[in-house]
């Protein structure tokens, strides 16, 4: 099943495997494979992260808690249960690897299985966790909380704040009135921060100082539409354009940020998905994150890979290494 598609127009639904034909950036006919490379049933798949130096892709379960790895060469994942609900791993450059797990950020040793508390946050509100997070170019971690959800995406309103765990341990809060604190991604020239609160239904963006990790002007990158549904977690391609995962909108949009438009659509067969980053010997495959929380079981029969991690290559872009965590 192939089909050809002008930029910027939504893509069929279509078997699990199948390939499908759409011009790439260069409007030259790239080949779009979409596959389920690991089958798990994660309850909310979240925060995944390309980890060069093992080939393999890092990523959370959040009401699961746990951290898990999958090799790419040998298939095999590896799990540690860290305790409370986990909204983000990202690497360490000493190594190993650091959480934002309840509404603590903490160190996590992989070989151990130990968790290490470095600082908490929002200590006035009890039900309150950590969300998504990634680290900036300087290597600071960045990471926003929200309230325990009552139902999937359904939330006690403005509960939240952004956060950034400082290379010295210490901790700086950058705003509050969050619903639910999501995507975030830096510009290629680190000029720009990107964020998501998924509730706002949009994309804004910061001017970004990489020395002071200051950000300022707020402004709005991307309204999504309805059909688009919630915007989850996000990443950026080497051409500066953003990718966003929207959930129970079974999609991933393309972005410029500079115009404001979409410029493609890629649709999975699975609706909750909710986070991706770039991966692979070449940065070149997109990997995804979905959830199966909240699912019933004719909802779960007909979308069997609910929960699962999707590959997608052939997009004819390329990501950029994330960063490590520098304290």
């Amino acid at each position: 099943m192939s089909l050809f598609l002008e930029k910027g127009l939504d893509c069929a639904s279509f078997t699990p495997g199948y390939k499908r034909w759409i011009p790439s950036a260069h409007q030259e006919m790239a080949c779009i494979k979409i596959e389920c490379v690991v089958r798990d049933k994660y309850r909310i798949g979240e925060s995944p992260v390309w980890e060069e130096k093992h080939g393999s892709l890092l990523y959370v379960d959040i009401t699961g808690e746990k951290v898990c790895r999958w090799n790419t060469v040998t298939n095999q994942v590896k799990e540690v249960h860290v305790g409370g609900p986990v909204g983000s791993v990202v690497p360490r450059r000493s190594g190993g690897y650091v959480l934002a797990v309840g509404k603590r950020f903490a160190f996590l040793d992989w070989e151990q299985e130990t968790v290490t508390e470095i600082a908490s946050v929002d200590q006035d509100k009890a039900n309150n966790r950590f969300n998504d997070g990634k680290v900036d170019p300087a290597g600071r971690f960045f990471s926003g909380t929200m309230a325990m959800e009552i139902r999937p995406a359904e939330v006690e309103r403005h509960q939240g704040s952004l956060y950034s765990l400082q290379t010295d341990h210490s901790v700086v809060k950058h705003f509050d009135q969050v619903d639910i604190s999501n995507g975030l991604a830096w510009s290629p020239d680190h000029k720009v921060f990107y964020y998501i609160d998924s509730l706002s239904f949009a994309v804004d963006a910061f001017d970004y100082n990489l020395q002071s990790g200051k950000i300022s002007n707020r402004r709005l990158v991307y309204k999504l539409e309805q059909e688009e549904a919630i915007p989850d977690g996000q990443c950026i391609d080497a051409e500066g354009k953003l990718w966003i995962a929207c959930y129970n909108g079974g999609r991933v949009l393309r972005i410029d940020p500079e115009t404001g438009k979409r410029i493609q659509t890629v649709k999975l067969p699975v609706d909750k998905t909710t986070s991706c980053c770039f991966g692979g010997k070449d940065y070149s495959e997109l990997y995804v994150t979905t959830a199966a929380d909240a699912m019933d079981e004719e909802w779960k029969r007909r979308q069997p890979e609910a929960g699962g991690i999707f590959k997608i290559t052939g997009l004819g872009v390329k990501g950029l290494p994330p960063y490590s965590y520098g304290g």
